[in-house]
C-alpha cells in the first residue's frame, strides 16, 4: 500500500485481566448462580452444554488456555500450531471471545470475533458445533457467513466465515472496524483469498494498534508466517494422535480409483471394526466410487457387515454433509458382522473437518489443483500429486480414536522422491484478474510492492492488469474505472462480471444470466442437473451430452479466464 490510511476510530484494548477473571470463574467454579447463567443469552444452561463441557476439557489445547490468554494480551499477532483433531478451530474462538470485551458505545451492536475458514463446509458445521458448545441458537451470538448465505444477526459475536467473504467485507470496511480479534484457520492452505488476506490484515494492524491477529496453522511452515508477521510468537499444541501404521505399494497404480475401491472391500472383509476414509479428487469420481463399493459389498451378501457409503465434496447441499457425523450402521442380524462406515471425499476432509471414527485412510495421493497459464489465459483444474505435507495430514486422519492405518496407493519411493514438501501456494498458479481488481477496489495501487508473502510472476500481474484494462475495469493509468468498480461487486472472473454488466444494452440479461450460472459450476453437476430435471427427463440423454460438451468449449474460448 503506497499511504497509510487514517484511522476512523479508536477502540480500547482487546484483553482486559477483569474479562479473563470472570471467564475462570463462571468454568471453574465461581458463584453457582452466576455459572448456571449462559451470559450470552441470559438463559439456564442445559445439561446438554455441560456434557460438552466435559469434552471440551479433554482437548489438548484446554490445557493451554491461560498459556494462549496470555500470549494473545501480550501480542497484536500470534501464530498457533495446532495438529488436526486438537481443538484449535472450535476452543480458540471461545477462548478469546470469553476474554474480549465486545460491547460497543451504540448497544444494538457488538464487535465480533472473525474465524475464516478456507472451505465453506467447514464454516457452516463448526460454527453449528461451536453454537451448540456455547448453548446458544446457530445465526444468533453464533454465526456463519459463505457466498449465497449470510446466517448471522446483530447479536451475534462470533462469526465463521470463508475468507473470501472477509476479504469482500474489507470492500466495504478497509480497517474492519466490527472486529476487534479475527483468526485466520488453515493458514497453511494457502488459498488465493488467504494470501490476500496477509498482506492487507499486515497493513490494518499499523493501522489498527487495538485489532489482533491469531494465525492458526496445521503444519510446521509456521515459521515463514512468524516471518511475515513481524517475528510474531509462536505457539504450539499438540495434537490428540494415536500411532497410525502406514503402508505403502509395491509397485505404483495404473487406476487409483479402482485400487481404491478393491483396498476398501479387503479392509471391510480382513480388518478389525472401524470407520474408512477414502480420498479422491473430485464429485464425479466420489460419487462413481460410492455406487461400486455399495455394488461390490452388496454382492458379497450376509458375510459380511452392513456399509454405508457417505460422499463429501464442496458443492454437496449442507443436509447431505451432516450424514459424515452419523454412525455407522447396525449388523443385519444381532450378532452378526459389524456395520461400517465409509466417507468417501476430496481433501477437504485433510484438515478442515474431523470425524470421529475413522481408523482406516486410503489415500491415492492426488488432488485437484487450479493451475493457470498465462500465456493462453486458461484456467483449469488437473488431478495432480498432492504435497508431503498433504499426506501427513491425511495419514493422522486415522489414528483420532484408536491406533490406525493409511494405506498409501504408491510406492514409498514415490513419497520421498516425487512429492513436494509443501503444497504450492494457490497465488502462483492463479488467474490474477479477479484478484487485482479486488485490490484496486481496497484502495491499493502500487500492486508490485503489495507486500505478498510469495509474490506472484510478475508477468501473471502484467497480464491481469492488460485484461483488465481491455475490459474497461481499468483506465490506461491503471486506475479504476466506474465499470471497474460494478464490475467488482461480483464475485465472477471479470470477464462475466463483464457480460452481465454490459447485458441489459443488448437485451439479452436473462441469457447472459443463465450462460454465467452455467459456466460458474461444474460440468458434471450441470448434467447431474439436467439428467434430473423434469425438463429434461425425457430427453436424448446422448444429444444432451453432446450439446453442454460443446457449450462449454465455445464459451471457454469465449471466456479463456
Amino acid at each position: 500500500m503506497g499511504t497509510e490510511r487514517k484511522r476512523k476510530v479508536s477502540l480500547f484494548d482487546v484483553v482486559d485481566d477483569s474479562a479473563a477473571k470472570k471467564l475462570n470463574g463462571g468454568l471453574n467454579g465461581g458463584n453457582s448462580m452466576t455459572a448456571s447463567i449462559n451470559k450470552w443469552n441470559g438463559k439456564p444452561y442445559s445439561q446438554r452444554f455441560y456434557d460438552i463441557l466435559e469434552k471440551r476439557k479433554t482437548l489438548p489445547v484446554w490445557h493451554q488456555k491461560e498459556e494462549f490468554l496470555q500470549a494473545l494480551k501480550s501480542n497484536q499477532t500470534l501464530i498457533l500450531v495446532g495438529e488436526t483433531g486438537s481443538g484449535k478451530t472450535t476452543q480458540i474462538p471461545q477462548f478469546v471471545l470469553d476474554a474480549v470485551e465486545v460491547e460497543t458505545a451504540d448497544k444494538r451492536r457488538k464487535y465480533m470475533i472473525g474465524c475464516t475458514q478456507p472451505r465453506r463446509v467447514a464454516a457452516m458445521s463448526v460454527s453449528r458445533r461451536v453454537a451448540e458448545e456455547m448453548d446458544v441458537v446457530i445465526g444468533e451470538e453464533v454465526g456463519y457467513s459463505i457466498r449465497f448465505e449470510d446466517c448471522t444477526s446483530a447479536r451475534t459475536v462470533l462469526k465463521y466465515l470463508t475468507d473470501g467473504m472477509l476479504l469482500r467485507e474489507a470492500m466495504a470496511d478497509p480497517l474492519l472496524e466490527r472486529y476487534k480479534v479475527i483468526i485466520l484457520d488453515e493458514a497453511h492452505e494457502r488459498t488465493l483469498a488467504t494470501d490476500v488476506l496477509f498482506g492487507l490484515l499486515k497493513e490494518v494492524l499499523k493501522n489498527r494498534p487495538d485489532l489482533k491477529l491469531v494465525v492458526m496453522s496445521a503444519t510446521l511452515e509456521a515459521e515463514k508466517f512468524q516471518g511475515y508477521f513481524f517475528g510474531a510468537p509462536l505457539m504450539k499444541v499438540p495434537g490428540r494422535l494415536h500411532p497410525v501404521e502406514i503402508f505403502y505399494t509395491q509397485d505404483p497404480e495404473r487406476d487409483y480409483l479402482e485400487a481404491a475401491i478393491r483396498t476398501v472391500v479387503q479392509i471391510h472383509t480382513c480388518e478389525p471394526p472401524g470407520d474408512i476414509l477414502v480420498f479422491l479428487t473430485g464429485e464425479e469420481e466420489i460419487e462413481d466410487a460410492c455406487r461400486k463399493i455399495t455394488k461390490e459389498i452388496g454382492n458379497m451378501g450376509d458375510q459380511v457387515g452392513p456399509v454405508k457409503p457417505v460422499p463429501l465434496y464442496s458443492t454437496l447441499p449442507p443436509a447431505m454433509q451432516q450424514k459424515i457425523f452419523e454412525p455407522a450402521p447396525p449388523p443385519v442380524v444381532e450378532g452378526g458382522p459389524p456395520g461400517r462406515k465409509i466417507v468417501v471425499s476430496t481433501n477437504i476432509a485433510e484438515t478442515s473437518l474431523t470425524i470421529d471414527g475413522i481408523v482406516y485412510v486410503i489415500d491415492p495421493g492426488f488432488a485437484k489443483q487450479k493451475v493457470y497459464n498465462p500465456r493462453v489465459r486458461v484456467e483449469s483444474l488437473l488431478v495432480s500429486p498432492i504435497s508431503k505435507a498433504s499426506a501427513h495430514q491425511r495419514s493422522g486422519r486415522a489414528g483420532r480414536t484408536q491406533p490406525g492405518k493409511c494405506f498409501r496407493l504408491y510406492t514409498e519411493k514415490s513419497f520421498h522422491n516425487d512429492l513436494q514438501p509443501q503444497t504450492y501456494p494457490e497465488i502462483l498458479r492463479s488467474n490474477l484478474a479477479n484478484t487485482v481488481l479486488t485490490l484496486k477496489k481496497l484502495g491499493i495501487d502500487d500492486l508490485v510492492h503489495f507486500d505478498f508473502m510469495d509474490p506472484p510472476a510478475p508477468e501473471t500481474l502484467m497480464r491481469a492488469l492488460e485484461v483488465l484494462n481491455y475490459l474497461g475495469a481499468l483506465d490506461d493509468d491503471g486506475n479504476m474505472t466506474r465499470l471497474g468498480e460494478i464490475m467488482s461487486e461480483f464475485p465472477l472472473d471479470p470477464q462475466m462480471g463483464k457480460m452481465l454488466v454490459v447485458s441489459p444494452e443488448f437485451n439479452c440479461s436473462n441469457e447472459i444470466l443463465s450462460i454465467s450460472a452455467m459456466l460458474s459450476v461444474s460440468q458434471y453437476s450441470l448434467m447431474k442437473q439436467m439428467v434430473s430435471s423434469r425438463l429434461y427427463a425425457s430427453a436424448d440423454l446422448q444429444w444432451a451430452s453432446a450439446v453442454i460438451t460443446n457449450f462449454f468449449s465455445s464459451t471457454q474460448l469465449l471466456c479463456p479466464a
